[in-house]
């Protein structure tokens, strides 16, 4: 099958590799027991500041803002044509499908497509799988 892609396929495989680094960072942290920790900072509730004491866990890693940038940067055929392929990946669509998948997600996008695409568990799966399918 024969693709004309606004975004490269290089392109999504990073992405997918992004994704997939943000996948094990989270659930490595999730298996430590660190599900965004919220820590009581005991100085300043002793201080009387007027913030309630909490002093949330700074996260060293950025990747999924990376990552979440990366997507939001996309134009708007190629953010169609990520969703189209993720859709694809999952079987929501065939590969001979693929105009159509991504004039779906031209008419069914709605705010964010980055917290979309974040929001699905195995995205770099799907991605592989949709470039799979579409021989890309």
């Amino acid at each position: 099958m024969d693709v004309d892609l606004s975004i490269s396929a290089d392109t999504i495989r990073v992405l997918a590799q992004k994704a997939r680094s943000v996948a094990s960072t989270l659930q490595d942290a999730f298996e430590d027991g660190h599900e965004g920790d919220v820590e009581f900072d005991a100085d300043t509730l002793e201080e009387g500041h007027n913030h309630d004491g909490l002093a949330e866990e700074a996260h060293d890693d950025l990747s999924d803002e990376e990552l979440r940038e990366l997507i939001e940067d996309l134009n708007v055929d190629e953010a169609a044509e990520l969703v189209a392929i993720t859709w694809i990946g999952r079987g929501d669509f065939d590969a001979d499908d693929f105009e159509t998948a991504v004039q779906e997600a031209r008419e069914r996008a709605v705010g964010s497509t980055a917290t979309y695409l974040l929001g699905m568990p195995m995205l770099a799966d799907l991605l592989e799988a949709g470039l799979d399918a579409l021989d890309l």
